[in-house]
């Protein structure tokens, strides 16, 4: 049956697990799409221009402004980061799926843009990822070693004012287990291809 792919708008606090999830279900879809975002800031060591990001300078990020190239943008701690609709709309358009790892704002954004755009209107859904607690939460913040006690409070404290807005979403999935929460995952991408706004033609034509 022919069908416009899934963009996916996958959010969630900072340490929920996105990125563990999105692994898995790679690895048992692996034809399903990353959006790589762009951003202004410059590269970390090891990051790869196009796989972590598109690093791109203050000036190449504004002339994308005004060609209207970006789902939605955004300026955070004096660095761009933004969605290009080449990263979604083509890949939807061939009938294959997408994952756009975006935060709160950023969904709202996506949403509002699509609004006068056929396609990318019918191929969004959103999902939000939370963890069994916040709690939970905590504890795999400080796991990772990585951040200072202020850095932890700041982003339990962003956790909390994000998961105030997990009923904009279309679905909500509990990251208990990473790899039962991408079969979650993949199953609500699986049953979005039965949506009637998304085909291309009568289910019963061959």
């Amino acid at each position: 049956m022919k069908h416009i792919g899934t963009a996916v708008i996958l959010s969630g606090p900072s340490g929920v697990g996105k990125s563990t999830v999105c692994s898995h279900l790679f690895k048992a879809r692996p034809g399903i799409g990353f959006s790589v975002s762009c951003t202004t800031r410059s590269p970390r060591p090891g990051e790869v221009d196009g796989v972590a990001y598109h690093f791109l300078n203050k000036d190449e990020f504004q002339s994308k402004i005004e060609a209207n190239a970006f789902l939605e943008w955004a300026e955070v701690h004096g660095n761009y980061y933004g969605t290009l609709k080449e990263e979604v709309k083509p890949i939807v358009m061939a009938g294959r799926d997408v994952i756009l790892d975006i935060d709160v704002q950023g969904c709202r954004l996506v949403k509002t843009s699509c609004e006068n755009d056929p396609v990318l209107r019918c191929s969004i859904i959103s999902v939000f990822l939370v963890p069994p607690s916040l709690e939970v939460l905590e504890r795999r913040l400080r796991g990772r070693g990585t951040e200072t006690e202020e850095a932890i409070l700041r982003r339990l404290g962003n956790a909390r004012r994000e998961m105030e807005a997990w009923r904009e979403y279309d679905y909500v999935i509990v990251n208990d287990e990473a790899e039962e929460a991408a079969r979650r995952l993949e199953a609500i991408i699986e049953s979005s291809h039965l949506r009637t706004t998304v085909m291309d033609e009568e289910p019963w034509i061959k």
